[in-house]
């Protein structure tokens, strides 16, 4: 827990190191919009056409609900654990072990659903000819995983750094793609703008659901500022505040860029285009060459998303050790660097295997889908879990106001219903792969759970024989 008081021998994660702007910045970078652009527009725009923006502006509104339900659980204990940490304490210790392992299966999938978009984006920047190589492709992938994990474990503020830089860049492209798109794109436009493309007046049950998982998936990753806290300045508020204007910022730039999109993009050209839609974009409104910053702003917002993953990854792991949830060798820290660094070499070392055992399925597109969608269902299922404790821990204090009801209990209960509705609805239509993945991932779990409580109880059971 962080109420446990750091000693000479156990410093702590390196507190008061990042401050608001730079808790923002890691919320960003971990939606990566650019990333999220890439790999959910073409897919969303194919499956609910000009409901697209619709589908984000909705999808984030409701999914407000989970972010407030995050700041108010930070008020309560600034725990780099996070959703762990905060349903362990409010319904058991072992709900809140699957909302965390949740957490690290969806951040060790992610290493191959981000990886390799980035070494599909490093590729066509410098060697065009091998970019659906899948070889290729996978040994550059491999290059990203080692040089973001030597990033992490060389400490938060470097990540820090490494992430403004990024971060900025990539933020700066999609907006100026927003600006060119909206007052500078002479011909008529491929769709004809219209309302309807954000009142959502056209959706049906089934096509809001489509449209639903998707969005979840593009927005998901904001949580990261709250895994940061504890290495925040005044934690317990900032990063709570962080999470809110990354969130933010993130609605306006996906919903944004799927509105220029139909406006500039007819729909063969947005099938077509594909996981390159950004680039499809940049090109008809840039000249060539300055076009192919679209191509770095997805690299670079797909790299940045993949070290904001890595470390959920190894501040969940770190807080789960630290709490003897599973073995303290996870909470270790370098002396210098004050970084989970075995949670680190852990989760490198995961995703160099995983990299390695997905060049041999049939295709890149095919295991970037299946992870996405697995990904996309174990974050529904944690920001599920940590949205009931907010509304249940918070259910008298809820009673006392109209604004305590909305954003202590109404719009918290709004998002788990959305992430429980995603789940219901989507996961009869993933193939056995996804499945497997998705929820064979989470109930894998219970081998670790069960090894550590047969630990804890044999150290109980010393402990009083002694």
């Amino acid at each position: 827990m962080s109420s446990d008081i750091p000693t000479v021998d156990n410093p702590g994660l390196r507190a008061d190191a990042l401050g608001f702007g730079e808790s923002m910045v890691m919320g960003v970078a971990g939606v990566g919009p650019a990333y999220s652009l890439a790999a959910t527009a073409a897919v969303l725009i194919g499956s609910v056409g000009v409901l697209a923006p619709a589908s984000l502006l909705y999808c984030g509104l409701i999914m407000f609900g989970i972010v407030f339900a995050f700041r108010h659980l930070n008020r309560l204990d600034a725990n780099a654990g996070a959703s762990y940490t905060w349903v362990a304490s409010i319904f058991s210790p072992a709900i809140g072990f699957f909302a965390g392992w949740s957490v690290i299966v969806g951040s060790a999938l992610f290493m191959v659903s981000g990886t390799l978009p980035a070494a599909e984006g490093t590729l066509k920047l410098f060697e065009p000819g091998l970019a659906d190589n899948q070889g290729a492709v996978t040994l550059i992938a491999a290059a990203w995983v080692v040089v973001i994990g030597v990033v992490v474990a060389k400490g938060i503020k470097l990540s820090s750094y490494t992430q403004i830089v990024f971060t900025v860049f990539e933020v700066a492209i999609v907006a100026l793609l927003l600006v060119l798109a909206a007052v500078g794109f002479g011909p008529a436009p491929a769709h004809a703008y219209s309302l309807a493309w954000f009142t959502g007046a056209g959706f049906t049950p089934g096509l809001f659901a489509i449209g639903a998982g998707i969005a979840l998936f593009a927005f998901s990753g904001w949580d990261v500022t709250l895994n940061l806290n504890e290495e925040t300045c005044d934690g317990a508020r900032i990063a709570g505040r962080g999470s809110i204007a990354a969130a933010a910022i993130t609605v306006v730039l996906l919903v944004g860029f799927n509105a220029v999109a139909l406006r500039v993009l007819s729909d063969s050209e947005i099938e077509n285009a594909g996981i390159n839609i950004v680039f499809a974009l940049a090109e008809k409104l840039m000249p060539h060459p300055w076009d192919y910053v679209a191509v770095i702003a997805v690299m670079l917002g797909t790299v940045g998303t993949l070290e904001t993953s890595i470390l959920q990854f190894t501040r969940t792991l770190f807080a789960m050790g630290r709490d003897n949830v599973l073995h303290p060798r996870y909470a270790r820290l370098h002396q210098t660097y004050r970084t989970p660094w075995f949670a680190t070499l852990l989760i490198t070392m995961l995703g160099l295997l995983l990299l390695l055992l997905s060049s041999y399925l049939s295709g890149i597109r095919t295991v970037i889908g299946d992870s996405v969608n697995a990904v996309g269902f174990q974050i529904a299922f944690y920001y599920a879990l940590a949205g009931l404790a907010c509304a249940w821990h918070f259910r008298k204090r809820a009673l006392t106001g109209l604004g305590q009801f909305i954003f202590l209990l109404a719009w918290p209960l709004l998002g788990v219903g959305f992430c429980l509705f995603i789940a219901v609805c989507n996961v009869p239509t993933y193939d056995l792969t996804t499945n497997v993945l998705a929820i064979g991932g989470i109930a894998i779990g219970i081998v670790p759970y069960l090894w550590s409580r047969s630990r804890l109880n044999r150290r109980t059971a010393t402990s009083a024989a002694a």
